[in-house]
């Protein structure tokens, strides 16, 4: 499942200038598809390599540390197979396996532009056949995809729908106007009069069973940590081939070599130990999910094990992104004046970093955190205001998004 040196290098060597020109990527996210690593997680007896979380996390990192953009598109892709794992339906399981064995990808597209979490995407019987009709925003993964798992309003219930992107009435378009993160096809995506398979419909009332809603919020949101650890690598790299060939410093005569210079030997060893270190523990986090997984699938499934995993998750992201964030800054201090040259694009790692870190704001998962410490509350569950004592308001329904934070977390 891992991908190879060679398709490594080829995807490091071209990421800068693919962010100077806004060069989406397709071919190379073709290559990483073909690979087999998006497809990692299907169970060995349905045909696939049965790869841990904590092995697929890892190589995501890798993949990110090349270019976080390539390795951010296949997040709903992931998390549509890692739904599969709480599926009772086995031939629907069995679809999505072959579908994603056979080299398909899936994109994502649940936030909407409205000034509430109430969802405009409809889904509707006209008598011929259900109809979805809507506006999606930031898609990641959806232009480069054969399928869509989006949300969309039917009666009176939410439900999850997956559409292939060939069907009439679909269209994606590359609008997402951030700073960072520009390649991840995070675009805008329209639904007019598609026509849908009812057996690709199905409601989110069914994830709040004590084990699938807890692990999805945790993975959704520890897929965007191995994408910041990756950059966190990537700081380091990019640190370590500016600093090596130049041949003088700020402020001395003549010649003095910048990789033998303490300062610059300490700020690149304090962004080593920051990659290190967000490595770890994102790896850890995974191993976490994994746990209460595995158990899980075993017959064992404890829901306090799925809260506690989702729970590390979210204390990784306190720890993962503002380090990335401030390493990304940091960087800088390695060289003067020419370390901001356009050509070498260092400033992507802070914007890229910046962007996935601002996803679905990790200070309200810090809060959970804290409540959970305090009162024992369960991520995702906050007492409102205004409601009676012990009610509680889901505060992490698939809809409560944040510009760019389209995979339900």
């Amino acid at each position: 499942m891992s991908l190879s040196p060679e398709l490594l290098e080829r995807i490091r060597a071209g990421a800068a200038e693919r962010d100077r020109s806004r060069e989406l990527p397709r071919e190379l996210v073709a290559e990483v598809l073909a690979s087999g690593l998006p497809a990692a997680r299907v169970p060995a007896s349905a045909g696939g390599a049965g790869a841990s979380l904590a092995d697929l996390t890892d190589q995501l990192i890798t993949l990110a540390a090349a270019d976080s953009n390539i390795a951010h598109v296949f997040r709903g892709h992931l998390a549509v197979i890692e739904q599969q794992f709480f599926e009772p339906d086995e031939e629907r399981r069995a679809i999505w396996y072959r579908r994603v064995l056979s080299g398909s990808l899936v994109g994502n597209a649940q936030s909407e532009l409205t000034a509430t979490s109430d969802l405009a995407t409809t889904l509707s019987d006209d008598g011929d056949g259900l109809r979805l009709n809507g506006r999606k925003y930031y898609t990641t993964g959806s232009i480069y995809a054969d399928w869509i798992d989006l949300s969309a309003r039917h009666g009176d219930e939410d439900v999850q729908v997956l559409v292939a992107t060939r069907d009439r009435g679909v269209e994606s378009i590359d609008d997402w106007r951030g700073f960072g993160q520009r390649l991840t096809g995070s675009g805008t995506t329209t639904f007019s009069e598609v026509a849908v398979d009812p057996s690709d419909v199905r409601p989110y009332s069914a994830d709040h069973d004590g084990f699938r809603h807890p692990y999805l919020m945790g993975f959704f949101q520890l897929v965007l940590l191995a994408v910041v650890a990756g950059i966190g690598r990537a700081v380091v790299d990019d640190a370590v081939a500016y600093v090596q060939p130049r041949r003088r410093i700020f402020g001395y005569a003549g010649e003095a070599l910048p990789r033998e210079h303490p300062l610059v030997q300490s700020i690149v060893g304090e962004l080593s130990a920051d990659a290190f270190a967000v490595r770890a523990v994102t790896l850890e986090a995974a191993r976490s999910l994994d746990r209460a997984l595995d158990a899980y699938l075993d017959g064992r499934g404890d829901p306090d094990a799925f809260t506690r995993a989702q729970l590390d998750v979210y204390r990784a992201q306190q720890t993962v992104l503002p380090t990335v964030v401030n390493a990304a800054s940091r960087l800088f201090e390695v060289g003067g004046a020419s370390a901001v040259d356009s050509e070498l694009a260092l400033d992507r790692h802070w914007r890229n970093a910046r962007t996935v870190a601002t996803h679905n704001p990790a200070v309200h998962r810090q809060r959970a955190v804290g409540d959970w410490e305090l009162n024992g509350t369960p991520p995702g569950w906050a007492v409102t205001a205004g409601t009676a004592a012990g009610k509680t308001a889901n505060a992490e329904t698939p809809n409560a998004e944040t510009p760019k934070a389209e995979a339900r977390a």
